[in-house]
């Protein structure tokens, strides 16, 4: 039997917007499924997750480069210090949905799509970010766009003309939530 070639697709991936937006619908993405989920069912041979660096993380990144995942760190900076010095620090604190600390991955996540373009035939956007609005319509337009993975349901209005490519993470949580067995194994008791 003759197996049927499988395009060579790539992942990228913006962490913080899948954490982010996964998080914010109440519940946690496991890395091992996500990276098995991809790769199962999409094919996917390199995975790029693209993550804002903190030293005390080291573990973390370890942990991902052993499921799969090319990790590829940002430096961070602290915004909460940031904006302390340019306001009230009450300010700063009320608005506790946003991240203290940033790390911005878009300009890395797009130079690696365009920088590895030629090694592979379709690429996954994994984030709902309207940034990579451009990115994505010009990897549309070369054939090279599989899927737009988004977090949640409230992705930009930008992207809403590949909703055809969109794919929910949020519909698929029971496939790839993380489940604490420690917290089950106590609530047991």
């Amino acid at each position: 039997m003759i197996k049927k070639n499988r395009p060579n697709v790539y992942a990228f991936i913006d962490s913080q917007n899948l954490n982010l937006g996964s998080q914010k619908m109440g519940w946690k993405v496991d890395w091992r499924k996500f990276r098995h989920f991809l790769e199962d069912q999409y094919g996917v041979t390199k995975a790029y997750m693209f993550i804002g660096y903190m030293s005390e993380n080291e573990a973390l990144y370890e942990y991902m480069h052993e499921l799969g995942y090319l990790v590829v760190l940002k430096p961070t900076i602290d915004v909460a210090g940031l904006e302390a010095n340019r306001q009230n620090i009450a300010e700063v604190h009320e608005d506790r949905d946003k991240p203290t600390v940033k790390g911005n991955v878009d300009a890395e996540l797009v130079l690696y799509a365009m920088k590895e373009q030629p090694n592979y035939d379709k690429a996954i956007i994994v984030s709902g970010d309207g940034d990579f609005y451009s990115l994505i319509e010009y990897l549309d337009q070369v054939g090279k766009l599989e899927r737009v993975m988004a977090p949640n349901w409230q992705y930009s209005s930008l992207l809403k003309p590949y909703e055809n490519k969109i794919v929910r993470l949020d519909k698929l949580r029971r496939k790839l939530a993380y489940h604490d067995k420690k917290r089950i194994i106590k609530k047991e008791k």
